[in-house]
Formats: C-alpha cells, sequence, structure tokens
C-alpha cells in the first residue's frame, strides 16, 4: 500500500458505494484480495436483485409482452416504432437541418454525437415526437430499473473498413456490473454488411457460469492490458460466451423505423462492417445508482434541466479534458447535418 492510497480510501469507498465501476482507478473495486473474498460477484448479484425490485414498479412503461420477452433476452425490439407519417416528417427535418455536433474516433469507426436538447427540438416536431416516444423513453427506464431522465443524442455511425485498427466496440462486452440501458431508434435500414448491434440474448442474468467467469475476471481486472476491460467493461471472446452455455449472438439486421432498446450490462458487440457504411439512429442511454432498493426522484426531470443530459455531458467532457490538460475524446465539429461525412 502507497501512503497516499490512505487519503484515497474514503473517496474509494463513496466510489464503491455510488456504483463506481472501476478497478484500475479504485483499490477497494480492483483490490484481488477483496475479490477473492467475493466483493465483485457479492456487488453484481446485489444490484442485480435491486434493479429487480425496482423494476417491478415500472411496469406502466412497458407493455406485458414486451417485459417477458425482455426479462428472458434483454432486450426488446419494435418495428414501426414511429407512425409512418411522423418517420417521413422526421427525415424530412433531418435532411434539411445542421446541427452542432461532436465526433470520437475509434479504430476505423467515428461516432457522430449530436445532443438533442429542448431549444433543438423547439423547431422539429416530428423529431421531438421521436424523442418523447413513449416506447423509447419507457423502454430505456423499464430497462434501466429506474424512472430517471435518459441521455439522448441523434448518433451517427461511420465505418470504414479500409481503416484496418479495429475498434474496440467489435468486441463482444458488458457495459458495466450493474444493469443499465441503451436504446437505438434505427433511421436506416441496417444490413449485415453495415455493422449492425449484436446482442448475446439471456446474457443480462447473474446466472452461475456467468458468476463464475466475473470472479475470475476481478482477480486480474485492474492489470489488465485492455484500458477498457480494466475500467470495469469487461470484454469477453466468442467462445467463452459459449462455455457459458449462452446462446449465438443476435445481429440487428433492421429496417429503418425499427427501436432497439438493451440491457448492455449484457454482452453485447457493434458488428464489423464490410464495407464503408453509415448507421443513423436515435440513440438514448440510462443509468442510476446501482444499489437503491427503489428508483428516487430525479433532479434531472425538473423544468430546465430535462432533456439536457447530452449538452450537460458534451460540456464536462471538454472541461474534463482541459483541466487534464488532454485532447477531449470527443471533439467539436460545428453545424452539419447528420448524415454529412466523418470530419474526423
Amino acid at each position: 500500500m502507497k501512503a497516499l492510497d490512505l487519503f484515497r480510501y474514503p473517496l474509494w469507498l463513496a466510489d464503491l458505494l455510488a456504483g463506481g465501476k472501476s478497478f484500475k482507478n479504485n483499490g477497494i473495486i480492483g483490490s484481488e484480495w477483496l475479490n477473492q473474498r467475493g466483493l465483485h460477484v457479492k456487488r453484481m448479484a446485489f444490484a442485480e436483485r435491486m434493479a429487480d425490485l425496482r423494476r417491478a414498479r415500472l411496469n406502466r412503461f412497458l407493455d406485458a409482452e414486451d417485459r417477458e420477452f425482455f426479462a428472458t433476452n434483454g432486450y426488446v425490439l419494435k418495428h414501426n416504432a414511429l407512425p409512418t407519417l411522423t418517420f417521413k416528417r422526421l427525415l424530412e427535418e433531418l435532411e434539411t437541418t445542421t446541427f452542432r455536433a461532436w465526433e470520437m474516433k475509434q479504430g476505423g469507426t467515428v461516432t457522430r454525437f449530436t445532443p438533442l436538447p429542448p431549444k433543438v427540438l423547439a423547431g422539429l416536431p416530428a423529431l421531438s415526437d421521436a424523442v418523447n416516444l413513449p416506447a423509447f423513453q419507457g423502454g430505456l427506464r423499464y430497462c434501466a430499473s429506474v424512472d430517471g431522465d435518459p441521455i439522448v443524442f441523434m448518433h451517427t455511425v461511420l465505418t470504414d473498413p479500409a481503416d484496418d485498427k479495429r475498434d474496440p466496440q467489435t468486441f463482444f462486452h458488458s457495459d458495466t456490473f450493474q444493469p443499465t440501458a441503451k436504446a437505438w431508434l434505427f433511421l436506416k435500414d441496417v444490413e449485415p454488411e453495415d455493422g449492425p448491434f449484436n446482442y448475446v440474448p439471456g446474457s443480462h442474468r447473474l446466472t452461475r457460469a456467468r458468476r463464475d467467469w466475473e470472479f475470475r475476471q476481478s482477480l486480474s481486472a485492474a492489470k489488465h492490458k485492455n484500458g477498457h476491460h480494466a475500467a470495469g467493461s469487461f470484454r469477453i471472446t466468442e467462445a467463452d460466451l459459449e462455455e457459458m452455455g449462452l446462446p449465438a449472438p443476435i445481429a440487428m439486421n433492421v429496417p429503418a423505423n425499427t427501436l432497439v432498446v438493451a440491457d448492455t450490462h449484457g454482452f453485447h458487440a457493434r458488428g464489423r462492417s464490410s464495407r464503408p457504411a453509415l448507421r443513423l439512429g436515435l440513440y438514448g442511454s440510462l443509468r442510476k445508482s446501482a444499489f437503491m432498493p427503489f428508483s428516487p426522484p430525479d433532479p434531472l426531470l425538473l423544468p430546465g434541466l430535462r432533456g439536457r443530459q447530452a449538452e450537460f455531458y458534451v460540456a464536462l467532457q471538454s472541461m474534463s479534458a482541459k483541466m487534464k490538460g488532454k485532447k477531449p475524446a470527443l471533439i467539436d465539429v460545428g453545424e452539419l447535418k447528420v448524415t454529412a461525412p466523418a470530419v474526423r
């Protein structure tokens, strides 16, 4: 133990209790001695029990058929999510509007994030209807097991197979140790060649096989050579998935106007595209406290704050990078259309 660690322990403990996930940045979460005694897997089991308690009170957000499908598979899929006329008008709005956007490059993939705060949606009624679609908002709340305000972006994924540096999102992984939700309302057809979202059905539950695998990972995660893995977003091989007794991944090759909401605590990956491709969708993400037995009031739902998480997120990322003297992962690329070629 380093002398400085004595001063870090209160911060590490607070992070542990608040739902922190990084093994490399938290000496308690990453402790081999504590994980030998079950710290990580016990946190997972407790978080799952609390999520089940919260979710049981959120049935109003998802119909019975979708709840049953989600319980088994860990995701929800709905075709023709928006009424036909609304969807047509939404595409027209996107074709004629420029938005301020930020881009992130990972391997041969550029992901463009376009915040959609209320001031942007004010003049775009069809896009506003999509953001506020009950299946989108409610699906995120139910799958995340919390009645909170999700972060929402227009999400443009531009892939170039000629860039042979592999995108880290194309390795199967779990986002974190606790149930969490992401949603995509796909606005273009997604073909197999375009690198579709892949999900392993049933991998959102802490089975005996997953518990054993997570236990083994927790003993060495803090020193793992893969930075994402060490930060608590565990990477897994397809051989390990098969050994765990899980079914083959489902590739979301879906037509436009399809909504997918998934618990990304389950194993998933971005497919590898075999051609230059553009995947366009409305994207939402929601994750709150792991250990509460009920869904507490979310202050971000208050007037003036609701719908602005994406705006706050990019500002926080920029400020954090500036304070650390580093280049931000998200680069402001100015005003452009959501389908414009990548700037980065």
